[in-house]
């Protein structure tokens, strides 16, 4: 399943993961309803963001090695600026850890983390975001593990516990 609108002038990732491809799943398989949403890296920071934004539309929310502050690194920096232009207040409202300071807040948050991740601690922020998560009570569960990293192979060694975290909110 590809966007309908991918190719278009202002491509919106956004709306597609959040209208588009929910609506392609649910008239071609069997559902109940319930959602759940989960993503690596930069989609695992998409994911929470949308999650925060969008806390009646799912029920679980994880990630794997997430970059959590993007307003305040390179990789962040690099992305916003080519999206979302120069202007920094815009940027907080798709920065999750600025969404959390703000208020926002889902059910729990689930969240795998690579000890030997090269980009740990140059663009991810997890520590940051555990703190700010826990000065407003949001609940938060992060796993680190040594021996892993960025990686294809990180995320196939977890995955399953990912899937069961989801699947116990989708009953």
């Amino acid at each position: 399943m590809r966007p309908s609108n991918l190719g278009a002038t202002n491509y919106q990732m956004y709306d597609y993961i959040l209208n588009e491809l929910p609506d392609l799943i649910e008239a071609n398989f069997p559902t109940n309803g319930k959602r759940s949403i989960m993503g690596h890296s930069m989609g695992g920071h998409g994911a929470l963001v949308l999650a925060l934004k969008n806390r009646e539309r799912y029920q679980s929310v994880s990630a794997f090695s997430p970059i959590l502050s993007p307003s305040l690194v390179p990789w962040g920096e690099k992305a916003f600026t080519a999206y979302l232009g120069e202007d920094r207040e815009k940027w907080q409202q798709y920065d999750a850890r600025s969404l959390i300071q703000q208020g926002y807040k889902v059910q729990g948050i689930h969240i795998d983390q690579g000890l030997e991740d090269e980009f740990l601690p140059t663009q991810l922020r997890t520590e940051d975001f555990i703190e700010t998560c826990r000065a407003i009570n949001q609940p938060i569960d992060v796993r680190f593990h040594k021996g892993y990293d960025h990686s294809y192979y990180f995320i196939a060694s977890f995955i399953g516990e990912h899937i069961a975290y989801h699947a116990a909110f989708l009953k």
